[in-house]
């Protein structure tokens, strides 16, 4: 059984502590995977005001959001601009390259895309990607293979502005199957690869699921058939959840699991013939709406 790893990386303290802790950790175990870097300004401290929404500020209590991921996060960009995360960091991000992983574009800004891609015109959709792949390109010395949307946000719109880039696949929603959706009854080029599994976030402290259990709750998930695709986050499974996620690779590795890049994943099936559209759903622990896998 393969399980698709996909690590995103929100945050400037995410991308200085988490990364390297991970990459540790999956250079221990010879383990390859792919990661989507947020490369613009670290705005994510303006999600504060969010805690004006009940739904948002019950998530905030449930996962004990100051531990997990920490006053420097929260705080980021509320009082002044927040760092531009590639320029400063941008060894981290090529040396992650370095290390063989599989690297990709999560955001410009994750805090402008998720909080307004709803209202984002074509051109800003473009101008807000541009803007990440470019900065990944000087970096990396090459464009970034694949994408990722920031939450799982997307829409047609963005579909359309990502087939102008030169991505080998994107992981823009929740899903069951690699396919190529759907867009004014038209597939798009580029493949989608959907994460399957529940995030840390999502479930932790809901319905008995605590740090102590789970993993076991996320292999109870397998489907040893189907698509597995796992998202962890630098700031969480690569900080203050980084020895649950150690036990976690340990426990793959004994039960003859193989953690592997997204791209790995594309030889299980020919996308183009399974075609689907991405519709907007809400989904158990988070707030708000995720793109999410439909039958065409």
């Amino acid at each position: 059984m393969k399980i698709g790893l996909r690590i995103d990386v929100d945050t400037f303290r995410g991308t200085r502590i988490g990364v390297p802790n991970l990459c540790k950790i999956l250079a221990n175990n010879s383990i390859k995977a792919s990661f989507f870097f947020s490369v613009g300004p670290d705005n994510m401290g303006r999600h504060l005001f969010r805690l004006l929404r009940p739904s948002f500020l019950i998530k905030m209590l449930r996962t004990n959001a100051t531990s997990l991921y920490g006053w420097d996060i929260l705080l980021k960009g509320t009082l002044w601009p927040g760092p531009t995360i590639g320029e400063k960091l941008a060894d981290v991000i090529r040396s992650t390259s370095g290390e063989g992983h599989e690297i990709g574009l999560h955001a410009w800004d994750h805090y402008a895309w998720q909080s307004s891609i709803d209202k984002m015109k074509q051109d800003e959709i473009f101008s807000t990607l541009s803007q990440g792949v470019d900065l990944l390109t000087k970096i990396l010395g090459r464009p970034p293979s694949c994408s990722a949307v920031p939450s799982w946000k997307s829409n047609d719109l963005v579909l359309l502005e990502k087939d102008k880039f030169s991505f080998d696949y994107n992981s823009d929603c929740r899903g069951e199957s690699i396919f190529k959706p759907l867009v004014n009854g038209k597939h798009q080029n580029q493949p989608q690869i959907p994460v399957t599994l529940p995030t840390y976030d999502e479930v932790i402290g809901q319905n008995g699921i605590s740090k102590n259990n789970y993993n076991d709750y996320l292999f109870s998930l397998l489907k040893p058939n189907g698509l597995n695709v796992l998202t962890i986050h630098a700031e969480v499974e690569g900080i203050v959840c980084e020895s649950m996620f150690q036990d976690f690779v340990k426990t793959a590795t004994s039960k003859g699991i193989s953690l592997v890049p997204l791209s790995d994943l594309l030889v299980m099936e020919d996308p183009s013939k399974n075609l689907a559209l991405m519709v907007n759903q809400e989904i158990p622990g988070r707030e708000g709406w995720v793109s999410c896998q439909s039958s065409a």
